[in-house]
């Protein structure tokens, strides 16, 4: 690329998201079971974590390069996962070289001056607040006040060793000579800040002779930029996103005082914008360092390609298998949901086809014997011990178990039975006699008629219990999984988002584990859907047999007693 020669102990940042690495539910919670290798499969790489999130699935990781070849030169770098029994070997002090004497990431909520390197500079947190940065989270300034570093081990710069100031700079609108950062020492003061969009330099020596020099061009607003003050025994040199931007030649201080970023010491200069990863080496870096540093930590980066996993060569993987291995835990959550809710669907389905088979099978066979009956006995199909069986069974057990000598199954023949005893209720009894005849009025026929349309509307509530299961699973399964959905691509972006890598190997794997949902939903709708019609039209034939039942029931005993 545009790194032209080699460049020594450099920090590569390795951004981990679902568009990349897959395995974030295989390793440790905390990745304690990450290494990294160099190209030569054998030297152990130091390394430590700035943000590991299984459940989101994204990790920022920084690796030490003992050098970095230049040109187009290809570099290979090895990552180990997976040891269950491994033990945490992250060594944040071990990540950087002698001379890197600050690291603030701006990682952790509850240190957000945490300094990253050996030398634990910890930085004075004033008003500043957390926010999202191109690398995970970022420093906020509302212009009210900054932080301070005191003067501390390693935070000396002469001419000889030079020092190199580093940090990613965003704000939304032109400041009014917002300060980013001042180094004092013995000699004078040295401060970088920024009028309307442009970053300017100042160097102020001990008798207040002041030297400026202003960047080439302003830069963009509401776009991070990565910005560096290089110094040696030549000058100092402002590098923004990697270029040089200005100089000035024949300034060579001596800084070993406090540091104030963000801020003047009396809260004046305030910034209002955001910054992160800000370092101090004691040393004077390269061009090509800071043009990798830049090039590699942008959240476009290309300088570092993903390669495939190495378990993959002895073997294929269905997409299929790649995409589930990506759903999040909410996605999985709603698959749950959706399994349990097809499961009762099918029972349901299976229990209704076998009871609506069996009842058609019973009713064939009980009005085959009731059409060969004449109008004056009726009733000679009804069985008086019919009342206890239907105490003692259930329609699906029924029609699974039951003998069906006497039609047990056939509600046209209970609504039969309903309307024989009802008539039997009017027939006058004498001890030792015989029945006398029966003699309907027409409003003893509509009593009758009453009494068995109650046994029917009673009956065509057990053809259609359960029915509102498969009516849940048809309107309810797809919108569960589009919730699903829904919320598995908020997450995909917000992880895009928090990495800050955005290219389409990013994005593709999490919405196609996000529509994973939807697929979920729909077959459990689509079986659903099929069943309710089958079984719906099959309830309604039975239900037309048992309307055309009652009134033939009905006209042949106003025939025969009226």
């Amino acid at each position: 690329g545009d790194v032209a020669g080699p460049v020594n102990e450099a920090q590569v940042l390795v951004r981990l998201h679902t568009g990349n690495f897959g395995y974030f539910q295989d390793q440790l919670p905390k990745g304690e079971d990450l290494r990294f290798i160099d190209q030569d499969d054998k030297t152990p790489l130091k390394f430590h974590i700035e943000r590991f999130d299984p459940i989101n699935q994204m990790a920022l990781l920084w690796v030490k390069l003992p050098m970095v070849q230049g040109g187009a030169a290809k570099q290979t770098l090895w990552m180990y996962y997976g040891n269950a029994e491994a033990v945490a070997a992250e060594d944040a002090g071990g990540s950087y070289d002698a001379p890197q004497a600050l690291v603030l990431h701006f990682g952790d909520p509850q240190a957000l001056g945490k300094d990253a390197t050996a030398y634990g500079n910890h930085a004075e947190i004033g008003t500043a607040v957390i926010g999202e940065g191109p690398i995970g989270a970022a420093l906020t300034f509302n212009g009210t006040g900054g932080m301070s570093i005191p003067a501390g081990r390693g935070l000396l710069a002469t001419p000889e060793s030079g020092f190199t100031l580093s940090t990613w700079l965003k704000f939304d609108a032109e400041q009014n000579e917002a300060l980013l950062f001042d180094w004092s020492g013995v000699e004078g003061k040295l401060d970088v800040h920024v009028v309307g969009a442009t970053p300017r330099v100042r160097y102020t020596d001990a008798t207040g002779a002041v030297q400026e020099v202003s960047a080439s061009a302003p830069i963009a607003l509401a776009q991070w930029h990565h910005l560096a003050l290089v110094g040696n025994n030549q000058g100092l040199t402002l590098y923004i996103d990697g270029a040089p931007a200005g100089a000035l030649p024949a300034v060579t201080p001596t800084l070993n005082g406090p540091l104030q970023i963000g801020a003047a010491a009396d809260g004046t200069q305030g910034l209002i914008g955001q910054l992160d990863e800000f370092g101090v080496a004691a040393t004077a870096r390269s061009a090509d360092w800071v043009r990798f540093a830049a090039r590699s930590q942008m959240a476009e980066a290309t300088l570092l390609v993903y390669g495939e996993d190495g378990q993959q060569e002895s073997g294929g993987e269905s997409y299929f298998a790649t995409i589930l291995r990506n759903v999040t835990l909410d996605g999985w959550v709603v698959i749950v949901i959706l399994v349990i809710m097809a499961a009762i669907s099918w029972v349901v389905m299976a229990s209704k086809g076998m009871t609506i088979n069996r009842i058609r099978k019973d009713n064939g066979a009980f009005l085959e014997q009731f059409t060969q009956l004449g109008t004056t006995n009726v009733d000679r199909l009804d069985d008086a011990n019919l009342d206890a069986f239907e105490r003692d069974g259930s329609a699906l057990l029924t029609a699974l178990s039951g003998d069906h000598g006497h039609f047990e199954s056939s509600n046209i023949y209970r609504i039969y039975h309903a309307g024989v005893q009802e008539m039997h209720h009017r027939t006058p009894k004498t001890v030792g006699a015989q029945a006398a005849e029966l003699n309907l009025s027409t409003q003893g026929v509509n009593a009758i008629r009453a009494t068995m349309d109650g046994a029917l509307v009673r009956e065509q509530q057990k053809l259609n219990s359960q029915m509102v299961m498969l009516t849940i699973a048809i309107s309810g399964g797809p919108f569960l999984g589009l919730l699903g959905t829904v919320v598995g691509v908020m997450i995909t972006f917000a992880a895009i988002a928090a990495s800050g890598d955005v290219n389409v190997n990013a994005i593709a794997p999490g919405i196609a584990a996000a529509l994973v949902a939807t697929v979920a939903g729909l077959a459990v709708a689509i079986p659903a859907l099929f069943g309710y019609n089958y079984l719906g039209s099959r309830i309604k034939e039975i239900s037309a047999d048992m309307h055309v039942f009652v009134d033939e029931f009905v006209a042949k005993i106003a025939e025969q007693h009226s």
